[in-house]
C-alpha cells in the first residue's frame, strides 16, 4: 500500500471515529441542556451527527458530502458540546 493510501485510510478512520464520538455524545447529553444552552434540540443534533457518521462510513471524508459531514461533527464537538456541558455543570464558560 502506498503512502497516499495509508494517509487516506487514516483520515477516513479518524473522521469516522470523530463522527461516532459526536453522535454518542449527542445521545448521552440531557435534552434540557440543549434548550438551556440555546442550541438546536437533542433530536436534531442526534440526527445531524448520525447522518454525518453514515455519510462518512459510505464515502471518503474528502468527497462532496463527506467534507460537510466532518464539519458537522466538528461543529458539534467544538461548539455545542462545550455549551451543553457548561449548562450541566452550572457555569457558562468552558
Amino acid at each position: 500500500m502506498s503512502f497516499d493510501g495509508v494517509l487516506l485510510l487514516g483520515l477516513y478512520g479518524l473522521a469516522l471515529a470523530l463522527a461516532l464520538w459526536a453522535f454518542v455524545d449527542a445521545v448521552v447529553r440531557p435534552a434540557a441542556g440543549y434548550v438551556a444552552a440555546g442550541k438546536l434540540t437533542k433530536p436534531a443534533w442526534a440526527a445531524i451527527t448520525a447522518l454525518a457518521a453514515v455519510v462518512i462510513y459510505f464515502q471518503t471524508p474528502m468527497s462532496f458530502l463527506g467534507l460537510p459531514a466532518v464539519i458537522a461533527a466538528v461543529v458539534y464537538l467544538v461548539d455545542v458540546r462545550p455549551a451543553v456541558r457548561g449548562v450541566q455543570r452550572g457555569n457558562s464558560s468552558w
